[in-house]
């Protein structure tokens, strides 16, 4: 959920670690450059990248501190820019949540009218928690996630289980994708074992569609 673009220009993450940071220098603690980047957990060179954008757009200013090192502190216009980041990127994370919850409900319904009640979720992140609150709202069970690698029993009090068969198993009729850092790659894994009618990936994922080989034996013919 994390590529979203705001009126700022920045992305969503861009937002998150720029709220990150502006936040970290203005809490009570005094931060050197190397204590932001273990607390923000970034690269010290990221964090010096960071720290010198918003000094030359007069956000923080840096003061002499002893051994020869500098602290950081937040100005007035950081303190604002702060609050004007937290704002918007909150509100694009909503309308975020808003236009998947609705996409994912779209692809239950699909399942839905196709005569399938019972999926698995593949993907364990924020974007399957979100398709678990779909999948619930219009009637469908959540038979199982697929989460391979996952060492956990459960996901929100669903099954994790590390494949598709296991899925089969559990009694998924057919699966959602909701991964949101390798989804084309799951859509390859699964689309010849599955089918574009069991095989459900929202929009939002912008996922390359390919033709099953009976898709293609027929076009053949």
């Amino acid at each position: 959920m994390n590529d979203k673009t705001g009126k700022s220009g920045e992305t969503g993450s861009d937002a998150a670690t720029m709220v990150a940071l502006l936040s970290a220098v203005d809490g009570a603690e005094q931060h050197t450059q190397r204590s932001l980047a273990s607390q923000l957990g970034m690269a010290l060179g990221l964090a010096n990248a960071l720290l010198r954008r918003c000094v030359s757009k007069g956000l923080i200013k840096i003061q002499t501190a002893p051994a020869r090192r500098y602290a950081y502190y937040l100005t007035p216009k950081g303190f604002a820019e702060k609050s004007r980041l937290v704002a918007e990127y909150l509100a694009t994370s909503l309308n975020f949540f808003r236009h998947a919850r609705s996409q994912y409900e779209d692809s239950f319904q699909v399942l839905l009218a196709r005569g399938m009640t019972r999926v698995a979720i593949a993907g364990n992140g924020e974007l399957a928690e979100i398709a678990l609150l779909s999948a619930s709202s219009v009637g469908v069970t959540v038979a199982a996630v697929i989460a391979p690698g996952r060492n956990i029993e459960h996901f929100h009090g669903h099954p994790v289980v590390g494949d598709l068969d296991a899925a089969i198993a559990a009694g998924a009729e057919a699966v959602v994708i909701a991964d949101s850092t390798a989804p084309q790659q799951i859509y390859d894994q699964l689309i010849g074992l599955l089918g574009q009618e069991r095989l459900i990936a929202p929009r939002l994922l912008h996922i390359t569609h390919q033709n099953t080989p009976s898709q293609k034996r027929e076009r053949a013919a």
